[in-house]
């Protein structure tokens, strides 16, 4: 091979994956709920911004214990969402516009309302009964101390066979058994059913929770206080993960031309490199929480919010970039339906930084090696959501978390409380797509109330406004795709960070050959001379910068090497290199 695999020409590295959150995107009858109509009617403006596929969010239909990621039939459309006759003309209008469509696959569980489970939980001799994962109970309580994810154990009694079935999430979410070769074989069923559909590729829910280590024994006990313990060791990255996806890789996902992204929690670089490989892995670049969980101390809740600390993102950003070597291919983003808004996490939502720090992100990450990822709102700037009750409140995580603390810690207060939901809860990301400044924010009629609350700068940040203005948060990102189309260096290219210590900026290149772009980034609100020619940033190919993209308007065309850079709060600049 002449080249390394990481320069090797794939159409999937080449495009910008647009994520929809279907129940918040646009609704189209009139029910408060988003639909897939709703997104037919808006595939323009998502051509417009210039993304090359729609990874879309469960559609499929669902009891909405964890809003859609707790199936009950893996071949049919919710009908919330529409019909499977609205679904292709969906797929075909999205291809007519030379947009992809990514499908979300949750199969480490289904919903305790799909066929399988309901025979299942019947009797111990029911044909369906090895689908699941089932244990006697231990010293009249739960098989063992594991902790759900989302708060209490990851048993469920069922009282028709005396025993319990495992979730590692909602208890109606209960895990499929991928010992059973019946399981995978269904799993291999599903792919084809929507590969023929017309998708193009598979986002894969948790797949690296698939394979439990056998026996499932207790979890190390971190807090003695505690009743349940969490027990990663034992689902995630487990002995038979790359055997078992080996398999629906050969018999499923190589029959189509298609890609894959595996979300796989808990995993290393290592991991990372064996399961995008080129030749022997198993999916083509996967979703790591390393750098979206960054703004927590390491070995505690999510919810326990600590600013991230540049020096962090820069290490753990470098650490992938690098890692995943000449055969791994990663994916980048920074918000999704399970994070909170980056510009209220990464940057800063106020009134006078919001959109040029929102701008500095997107030029920031957007540029690094890798498959990016946007998602809905975030070409807008949204922001966090200032909701004031627990009421406002719905997704199941949040409100599991809000009652367990209200019960463990009487005298925590409520505002503290209110204000790490407010910095952390996934509702953040599920609040109504923001169209225009009108009622309900466009997202759905006047006289019709949403499925959750729109959040209130809907009057100034929405994406009507933010179309017709050429300064907007929205016209960078797609300033952004365009020089990513321009300029393959960006898709291509290899990554070296610069000024790796520096306390403010974040700067790197990326090089193919003799062409090279460098990215200068400051993470803060404080002006900073920068001076290119340190000794710390040596490799640059050329003698002076020329500007490409940048988040002020007044920024200089092109600077010297030899010369300082005054960087300005927020700013980011994405220049190509010249002699």
């Amino acid at each position: 091979m002449t080249a390394a695999e990481t320069h090797q020409r794939k159409w999937w590295k080449e495009i910008v994956v647009y994520q929809v959150y279907p129940r918040s995107f646009k609704d189209s009858n009139g029910d408060g709920v988003g639909d897939i109509n709703g997104i037919t009617a808006s595939l323009d403006y998502i051509k417009n911004l210039g993304a090359g596929a729609i990874w879309l969010s469960p559609v499929y239909p669902s009891p909405n214990e964890d809003n859609g990621y707790d199936i009950s039939d893996y071949k049919d459309i919710h009908p919330e969402f529409g019909t499977m006759a609205d679904f292709e003309r969906f797929v075909a209008a999205a291809h007519e516009r030379n947009i992809k469509i990514v499908m979300d696959v949750v199969v480490n569980h289904s919903s305790d309302q799909h066929f399988w489970f309901k025979e299942a939980r019947k009797s111990k001799d029911n044909p369906y009964r090895d689908y699941y994962i089932w244990r006697d109970g231990k010293d009249g309580g739960v098989p063992n101390n594991w902790q759900s994810f989302f708060s209490g154990t990851v048993w469920q009694k069922n009282e028709a066979t005396d025993d319990y079935y495992l979730h590692l999430f909602a208890r109606g979410q209960p895990d499929l058994n991928w010992e059973n070769p019946k399981v995978r074989n269904e799993v291999k069923d599903i792919i084809h059913f929507w590969a023929k559909k017309g998708v193009d590729g598979f986002r894969l829910d948790v797949i690296n929770c698939i394979s439990k280590v056998p026996g499932l024994p207790d979890a190390p006990i971190q807090n003695k206080d505690d009743i349940y313990h969490w027990a990663g060791e034992h689902f995630f990255n487990g002995p038979k993960f790359m055997e078992w996806m080996s398999e629906i890789k050969r018999d499923a996902f190589d029959k189509y031309d298609i890609f894959t992204v595996g979300e796989t929690p808990d995993v290393t670089p290592e991991h990372g490199a064996m399961y995008t490989h080129s030749t022997t892995g198993v999916v083509n670049m996967l979703f790591q929480f390393e750098l979206t969980g960054i703004d927590h101390e390491p070995g505690c809740s999510k919810w326990e919010h600590v600013p991230a600390k540049l020096s962090d993102i820069k290490h753990v950003t470098t650490k992938w970039q690098t890692l995943l070597g000449e055969h791994g291919w990663n994916s980048n983003y920074m918000e999704n339906h399970d994070n909170a808004r980056s510009v209220s996490r990464f940057a800063s939502d106020s009134e006078q930084y919001r959109e040029i720090s929102a701008k500095l992100l997107a030029g920031w990450y957007l540029f690094l090696k890798g498959t990016p990822y946007i998602y809905q709102g975030q070409e807008l700037g949204m922001t966090n959501v200032p909701f004031t009750s627990i009421t406002d409140f719905q997704d199941i995580e949040t409100m599991n978390y809000y009652n367990e603390v209200k019960e463990l810690k009487k005298n925590i207060k409520e505002e503290d409380l209110m204000q790490q939901i407010r910095t952390k809860s996934r509702d953040n990301a599920r609040t109504p797509m923001q169209w225009n400044d009108g009622a309900n924010a466009g997202f759905c009629a006047e006289d019709v109330k949403p499925w959750l609350k729109v959040n209130p700068n809907y009057q100034k940040i929405n994406a009507q406004a933010a179309v017709a203005d050429k300064n907007s948060v929205f016209h960078f990102f797609k300033r952004a795709l365009e020089v990513k189309q321009e300029h393959k260096v960006s898709v291509y290219g290899d990554y070296d960070i610069l000024a790796k210590e520096h306390e403010k900026i974040f700067a790197y290149t990326r090089t193919e050959g003799n062409e090279q772009i460098l990215v200068v980034a400051n993470f803060s609100e404080i002006s900073v001379d920068f001076t290119l020619n340190q000794q710390e940033i040596s490799g640059l190919k050329g003698k002076s910068a020329t500007l490409l993209l940048g988040n002020y308007g007044d920024a200089p065309a092109e600077v010297n090497v030899d010369g300082n850079l005054a960087v300005r709060p927020w700013e980011v600049r994405v220049s190509k290199m010249k002699n």
